[in-house]
């Protein structure tokens, strides 16, 4: 039943703020591998090439494919319903990768994960473009997305207390027992918001029904949405794959442990990306309103600045002038969250929203969450013969290029995206 209750601005931001709780949840669950690698290597025996498998093909696979249907039913049913839903299963799946003896045992179980997450995104923005104005919805979507900076941020640092003071496994159940117990509050607290109330236009009640057919042959006709979605992929390569070995590299390359790379990638994740991601938002929505084309330039911008600062970090002899380094580009490399997802908002009518989302990150999540972390850990496998330890750091490095294809293909959406968004 959709919500026809006016909506109070401080019951706008209740509901964002148990968006973001939701999202960080997400993003816990997906980063405490990361910081587990080290751990989980050494019990079950696995190489660089099968935890990068872990981290990227094993959770992307059913993540990025069950995503458009899941969206489609959030179209057509209840969005808050299928968020709840979704939290409880990816919880309980990561709650059981706690109880993996194997490497097949816990590809499965990340599959599961998976499965869960596919419903939780593309609903959830779907849903703030509801509740919010145009003229807002960048900022909107830019807070709601501080839940990958604090997620990766609290995967690391509550991930490596815990594996230091337990073990690894325990960590997984933890988080995971914490996930469910928090899906029954979201559905009580979120109602769901008619179709398009915050837009300037109303949507026909005919049109609440549009077939998925629909959906893609408007994305179809559009080159800023495949040109944004490519863009976003090969920026999320590097993004992935960075968040869940660079932990690795701290311990190898830098003689961490556990508990204190943890610490360092937490400080950097939560300062320098809730920084990125809120000043995505707000250039956005002061620029995009005169330039739809912004929405576009300026992740370009932020990948191109990214190279060299994220490699002079990797690089460092001392790993305290590579903190200095990491915190600009780990802000940088997610300022495009709230620009270009504000973006594909605009692509579509409101009724359509959570199924291009979805397509969206089908793309961005099969290129970027998929191969990222997969192809640095077989490129380590591949030169650990020639430099040992240092193998992971030169493939961390190498993996930055992706980068620079990503600011290529979002320059090439500029033009495209002011023709392409919906007026209105």
């Amino acid at each position: 039943m959709h919500s026809t209750r006016p909506v109070s601005p401080a019951y706008r931001g209740t509901v964002l703020a148990m968006l973001l709780l939701v999202y960080t949840f997400n993003f816990l669950d997906r980063q405490i591998l990361g910081i587990l690698v080290q751990p989980i290597k050494a019990d079950l025996g696995l190489s660089d090439t099968q935890l990068g498998a872990l981290g990227g093909i094993a959770f992307a696979m059913l993540y990025s494919t069950m995503a458009i249907p899941l969206a489609l039913l959030a179209d057509r049913t209840s969005r808050s319903w299928v968020i709840t839903i979704s939290l409880a299963v990816w919880s309980g799946f990561t709650a059981l990768c706690g109880l993996a003896n194997n490497f097949w045992q816990l590809f499965l179980f990340r599959l599961g994960v998976g499965v869960g997450e596919a419903g939780g995104v593309a609903p959830s923005y779907a849903m703030i473009a509801d509740y919010f104005p145009p003229e807002q919805r960048a900022r909107a979507l830019s807070i709601y997305s501080l839940g990958i900076p604090i997620g990766l941020a609290g995967g690391s640092i509550l991930g490596g207390y815990i594996a230091a003071t337990v073990d690894w496994r325990t960590a997984f159940i933890v988080v995971g027992v914490a996930g469910v117990v928090i899906a029954p509050l979201f559905r009580l607290v979120v109602r769901e918001p008619a179709r398009g109330m915050s837009d300037p236009v109303a949507i026909a009640p005919a049109l609440d029904r549009a077939p998925a057919s629909a959906v893609f042959r408007i994305l179809a006709r559009k080159p800023s949405f495949w040109l944004m979605g490519f863009a976003a992929g090969f920026s999320s390569m590097c993004g992935y794959g960075l968040a869940f070995w660079v932990p690795s590299v701290l311990i190898r390359s830098f003689g961490f442990d556990l508990f204190t790379a943890a610490l360092y990638m937490g400080s950097i994740l939560m300062i320098g990306g809730c920084a990125g991601v809120l000043l995505g938002g707000v250039l956005a929505d002061r620029l995009g309103q005169s330039d739809k084309g912004a929405y576009a330039r300026l992740p370009a911008i932020a990948w191109l600045v990214t190279v060299p600062l994220f490699a002079a970090g990797l690089l460092s002899p001392n790993p305290y002038i590579a903190w200095a380094f990491f915190l600009i580009p780990n802000g940088l490399n997610i300022l495009w969250l709230g620009p270009v997802n504000t973006a594909i908002q605009g692509l579509v009518p409101s009724h359509m929203r959570a199924t291009a989302s979805a397509s969206f990150l089908l793309i961005n999540n099969l290129v970027g969450l998929g191969l990222g972390s997969w192809i640095m850990g077989a490129m380590s496998d591949g030169m650990t013969a020639r430099f040992g330890d240092e193998a992971l750091r030169y493939s961390t490095v190498a993996a930055l290029g992706f980068y620079l294809v990503a600011a290529a293909l979002m320059l090439l959406a500029v033009r495209p995206l002011r023709r392409d968004w919906l007026s209105g």
